[in-house]
């Protein structure tokens, strides 16, 4: 039909509808706008990535294997005060501070190796403005990469000062006391710890150094009186001005004397501690005991009072190597007790000597009691012999500690300790059985020989701590041992004024016809008019007046010691007593004694103390003996 445009016909054979449509212009435009993201999702995602580190406020890096900045953001030149470019190929290691320390430096080294997944560290960097700021640098690898493209990792840093900032500030209240503000106890032991662990080297070289370290461990003498009288707003007054004079003293110390700081620190109560690290020699730390000694003598002027104290104090120095904080810290202890014990207001320097006694002493007091019960006690015996005669009447029985350890002790060497921990009533008992059963021994194997009376010294505590009474009764009876044979010793200081219970005690002990003999009489109280009331039946006169009757220049004897052993022997027989003089060595001794009406002596002139087999051949040699 004319007036009509045809279309493109269709091939022969071929349905109309499978003539492809002809490509117009309209189509071909639309084939060329298709989003390269359609195409290209890869080079979306990165462009989007890059976008997002660049904009974010977290100051962050990308750093390749060698450790140099491939790009860093915004954020991270604004920390370090310069733009993001200037920060390209620069070591990362150097803009953070990575490699101050080996132990970080490696951990870096090793996320920038593969090796390792992640690794964080805190540093201390220097903002632009001048501020030091903390931050927390963390590494990590990057996922995403290409096979062809090296290794990357993303380094970020966060600035945690205000963080670190509370941190401290809770640490400083924990670690700090808050009535004078030094260090507390857990702070000192911290930097003692640090002080004996980390190696010394010298300034000018790294070889090591012989270190050593010195501690001044001070009490406030009588500081409870000052809470108690004048309550605890003044005591704690008092403890911050002492805490300023010790402050002073340890500053001006370590002015005077080349070595390293000194910390002090309040350790709990009226106690402190001045640690010196690098010490200067025991002769350095007395000084500073010294000096601290006399600044707390001046008075303190609190709020209208004024005060005065005194402190004593504790010295210890020593070399690093092999010191341990426990260690160190009980030989300050023991030498503050020393101090204490010496009178107090004064220094103590630590000595080994005296701790080994001490150490001694302790083992002793804690295998004391098994002792008795392994029997390791054993007695000896020494013969009391009549003046006038010679013949034995009597032997004192002393006690010996076969030690498996120490020896042989004698008694001095345990028997205060005994006393102290309260064993003695347990080895008391034992002595006083073992001696009359051997006692009742001799009496039967020599039937026709007058029988010898036993004499066993009691400690006072066993006349308050157990019923003694009881014991002697009991023990008599098991032994068969008449009560006129045994004589029981108390010191003078232990008898004189006694009163109440040990009074009736001795009194029983004496109406059941036991004989109580005053020991070391003379050296005590020497309560003379108290002594006519006490039920006592002998005197045994110490043995330092016996010494004195020897002939000083080889001629003349010491007349002070004659007149007063006279004057005690005429009283004591006016009051119906028998003298006992011990530590007769001589025969001149002897005579002198004799001669002034002693009754007995006891002493090496004699015998030593022996063992009981010994004793028995004493008695057979008696005169008219067999």
């Amino acid at each position: 039909m004319s007036g009509t445009s045809e279309g493109p016909r269709a091939p022969a054979g071929t349905s109309p509808d499978a003539v492809p449509a002809p490509v117009t212009e309209r189509h071909t435009v639309a084939a060329r706008t298709v989003p390269p993201s359609a195409a290209d999702p890869a080079a979306t995602e990165l462009r989007d990535h890059r976008a997002a580190f660049n904009a974010a406020t977290l100051p962050m890096a990308v750093v390749d294997g060698r450790g140099h900045v491939v790009r860093a953001n915004d954020a991270l030149g604004g920390l370090l005060g310069t733009t993001p470019g200037s920060l390209a190929e620069r070591q990362a290691s150097e803009l953070v501070d990575l490699a101050s320390d080996d132990r970080t430096w490696h951990a870096y080294r090793e996320v920038l190796q593969g090796r390792r997944s992640r690794f964080r560290c805190t540093r201390r960097l220097k903002h632009p403005d001048g501020r030091t700021l903390w931050a927390e640098v963390t590494v990590v690898p990057m996922t995403g990469t290409s096979a062809a493209e090296p290794a990357r990792v993303l380094l970020t840093v966060a600035d945690i000062s205000d963080r670190r900032e509370l941190q401290d500030r809770l640490r400083h209240l924990q670690m700090h006391d808050p009535v004078t503000r030094l260090p507390n106890r857990t702070l000192f032991f911290e930097r003692l710890s640090v002080a004996l662990e980390t190696p010394p080297y010298q300034d000018d070289s790294m070889l090591p150094r012989h270190g050593r370290i010195g501690l001044v461990y001070l009490d406030l003498d009588g500081f409870k009186a000052v809470n108690d009288t004048l309550g605890h707003r003044i005591g704690d007054r008092l403890l911050a001005a002492v805490a300023g004079r010790l402050t002073d003293c340890a500053e001006s110390d370590a002015s005077r004397n080349v070595g390293g700081s000194r910390l002090v620190a309040r350790m709990g109560g009226d106690e402190f501690a001045i640690l010196v690290e690098d010490s200067g020699g025991t002769e350095a730390l007395t000084e500073l005991a010294r000096s601290v000694l006399a600044a707390l003598q001046h008075p303190f002027d609190l709020a209208g009072q004024r005060l005065s104290v005194s402190a004593s104090i504790g010295v210890v120095e020593r070399p690093v190597a092999g010191t341990s904080p426990t260690g160190l810290m009980q030989a300050a202890d023991t030498t503050l007790y020393w101090a204490k014990a010496d009178g107090r207001a004064r220094w103590t320097l630590f000595d080994p000597e005296r701790n080994a006694h001490r150490m001694t002493r302790q083992a002793l007091s804690s295998t004391l009691r098994p002792a008795v019960e392994r029997g390791e006690f054993t007695l000896e015996y020494q013969p009391l012999v009549g003046m006038a005669d010679g013949v034995v009447r009597g032997v004192e029985a002393l006690v010996r500690w076969n030690h498996p350890q120490f020896g042989v002790l004698s008694p001095n060497r345990f028997v205060g300790i005994a006393e102290e921990d309260g064993s003695i009533v347990q080895l008391g008992r034992w002595v006083l059985r073992t001696a009359c059963r051997q006692a009742r021994r001799w009496q039967l194997d020599h039937p026709d020989e007058p029988a010898l009376f036993i004499s066993v010294n009691v400690a006072v505590r066993q006349v308050w701590d157990s019923d003694l009474v009881a014991d002697v009764a009991q023990i008599l009876n098991e032994t068969g041992l008449a009560p006129g044979l045994l004589q029981l010793e108390l010191t003078e200081s232990a008898v004189m004024g006694s009163g109440g219970r040990p009074l009736r005690a001795l009194q029983a002990l004496s109406d059941m016809g036991v004989r109580i003999a005053i020991d070391d009489f003379g050296t005590g109280y020497s309560n003379l008019a108290y002594l006519s009331r006490l039920p006592v039946s002998v005197l045994k006169l110490d043995g330092a007046f016996v010494k004195g009757f020897r002939y000083e220049d080889g001629t003349h004897p010491s007349p002070a010691d004659e007149t007063i052993v006279e004057a005690m022997v005429q009283l004591a027989h006016r009051l119906g007593l028998t003298v006992t003089a011990e530590c007769v060595e001589t025969a001149g001794q002897a005579e002198r004694l004799r001669r002034i009406g002693c009754d007995t002596g006891q002493g090496w002139l004699y015998s030593r103390a022996v063992a009981p087999e010994r004793i028995a051949a004493l008695i057979t040699a008696r005169p008219g003996a067999g």
